[in-house]
């Protein structure tokens, strides 16, 4: 009987996922991952750890090949997805020791309620593969939306600007934020007292 690694001298059973950083907005708001091509002897599971402070959103997005088991270790998250039978939007709260599973190839989001949420996403396969909201919304010529929604194209390309043509991963982008408090102030040095 052949054994399952032809090679034991370079087999690997140890990782660090913080070496491994897959995504990152900013100090509180960051993912690292796990896979086989970091750990060889992982088999076809996966996993992404999440950090996220509250307010930031984990962008929609799905998994053409892969479940997502969502477990919080800190914090709060809403875990949201759309069941594609019945178009459905169904929102989960979950907190720490409690999961949220999302079936493969279904829309889904997740937001921390809190700052400091960590998140682990587990998932059945090696390399899950991701389709984001942004890249849809960046890539899909704007003629194309104009046309088949009926879309003025300078509004809605006025309206994408402020992607930057970037998938997005960890919204909304401290930039926009900015933004926001920007206009707050501005709103309230104009407001009568």
């Amino acid at each position: 009987m052949a054994a399952p690694y032809p090679n034991t001298s370079q087999l690997q059973y140890i990782s660090d996922v913080n070496q491994n950083r897959l995504f990152t907005r900013n100090g509180m708001n960051y993912i690292n991952r796990l896979g086989r091509d970091v750990l060889n002897t992982l088999g076809n599971v996966s996993l992404l750890d999440i950090y996220l402070s509250q307010g930031r959103v984990v962008e929609p997005h799905y998994h053409q090949n892969a479940s997502e088991l969502v477990y919080c270790i800190t914090g709060a998250a809403g875990v949201s997805l759309i069941n594609p039978f019945s178009n459905e939007v169904i929102n989960l709260t979950i907190h720490p020791g409690q999961v949220a599973n999302i079936p493969q190839g279904w829309w889904h989001w997740e937001m921390a309620y809190q700052d400091g949420t960590h998140l682990l996403a587990i998932f059945d396969a090696p390399y899950p593969e991701y389709i984001f909201g942004s890249d849809i919304l960046t890539k899909t010529p704007i003629e194309v939306f104009a046309h088949t929604y009926c879309l003025d194209p300078k509004q809605l390309r006025k309206a994408l600007k402020p992607l930057n043509n970037e998938t997005i991963i960890i919204g909304p982008t401290d930039q926009c934020l900015e933004g926001q408090a920007y206009e707050q102030n501005k709103m309230n040095q104009h407001s009568p007292i």
